[in-house]
């Protein structure tokens, strides 16, 4: 079809008959939940349903803390990192009493729908909410980890990996200026997407991820290797989750080798900063299919995107199914470090 043949505003069925929808970021902030914040919006708006802005997350859906937000609200965000509507971990929310509160203040407000952007433990608060209340949640994936079944990436994945990469090569060149190994360690507590991506694209000689707990013995036989072969420096890259962390593995290559090591821990900065454009497209994708999910009735699933389409999965699957890691990519970052 031509791309002339295309209405750009074509109103969307709503057999639901949603008239007010509320949104919440959760968790940890992940670049793009900005774009994805704007998307519902500003989809809400053009099929003519008002937009409930919810403050700190569940913390502060259960105080009450919500005002109406419009597209001009959104203006200027899509490029913003962090998140606009705050986010926060909430112990209140985890009570049942927490949760019949929040429920309150939304039928108070005549929410119709709930969307909320974050991790499993958000599709955990936004699941019970349901479970308990009856009020439709809809989950947009919103984590850099990328770990969250039933969508090929993640919302903030994309710029994390990039955060990642930048500071592994600024780090490579300090490492082969001083003939020093650097053993680096990026976010992934229980899911080694990131650093497996950062390894290939950053070209480490060895990487160590939670899906493979093995034994860190062998890296002193890599670095071994690695200098026979006449490099001056290493980089290792190692997933937060790992047992013993980048620590533990900078500990073994000084025992086996003597040589010295250096530990850098990339922590927090992953989560921030401008979202590049994949992360985006993605947002504004899952922000105007989490609308439309609502507008057609659907609860308790979460958009996603899977090869190139949007899917749609029960929230408790996300978490209870487990999404690993490319075995293809990870024999690729073994061959590529000889």
């Amino acid at each position: 079809m031509p791309v002339t043949d295309i209405d750009p505003v074509t109103v969307h069925p709503n057999p639901a008959g949603v008239k007010r929808l509320a949104v919440l970021t959760s968790g940890g902030d992940a670049p793009g939940m900005n774009a994805a914040i704007r998307a519902v919006v500003r989809t809400a708006t053009h099929q003519g349903i008002e937009v409930v802005g919810v403050r700190r997350g569940f913390s502060g859906l259960h105080r009450g803390n919500m005002a109406i937000i419009g597209a001009r609200d959104v203006a200027n965000t899509i490029q913003r990192g962090g998140t606009i509507l705050l986010t926060a971990r909430s112990h209140t929310w985890r009570t049942p009493e927490g949760r019949a509160k929040g429920a309150e203040y939304l039928r108070e407000w005549g929410v119709d729908g709930l969307i909320v952007i974050g991790g499993d433990g958000s599709f955990h608060g936004g699941y019970y909410l349901q479970q308990e209340h009856g009020i439709p949640v809809i989950g947009v994936p919103g984590t850099i980890d990328n770990d969250l079944y039933g969508t090929d990436h993640t919302i903030g994945y994309f710029t994390a990996v990039e955060t990642a990469l930048d500071a592994v090569d600024k780090l490579r060149d300090t490492g082969a200026s001083h003939e020093r190994i650097f053993v680096i360690e990026v976010m992934g507590r229980h899911a080694g997407h990131i650093a497996l991506e950062v390894a290939v694209a950053g070209g480490a000689e060895e990487v160590f991820i939670p899906e493979d707990p093995r034994p860190v013995d062998g890296v002193v036989a890599t670095v071994q290797e690695s200098l026979a072969k006449g490099k001056a420096s290493s980089i290792i890259i190692v997933a937060e989750g790992f047992p013993g962390g980048a620590q533990g593995v900078a500990d073994a290559i000084e025992a086996g080798t003597g040589l010295e090591t250096r530990v850098s821990i990339l922590g927090h900065i992953q989560r921030g900063g401008t979202p590049v454009s994949s992360d985006r497209v993605l947002a504004s994708r899952l922000g105007e299919a989490a609308v439309y999910a609502l507008m057609d009735g659907m609860r308790g699933v979460m958009v996603g995107r899977m090869n190139g389409e949007i899917s749609y999965t029960p929230l408790e699957e996300t978490w209870e199914k487990r999404k690993d890691v490319s075995r293809d990519l990870y024999r690729c970052a073994k061959t590529l470090s000889v």
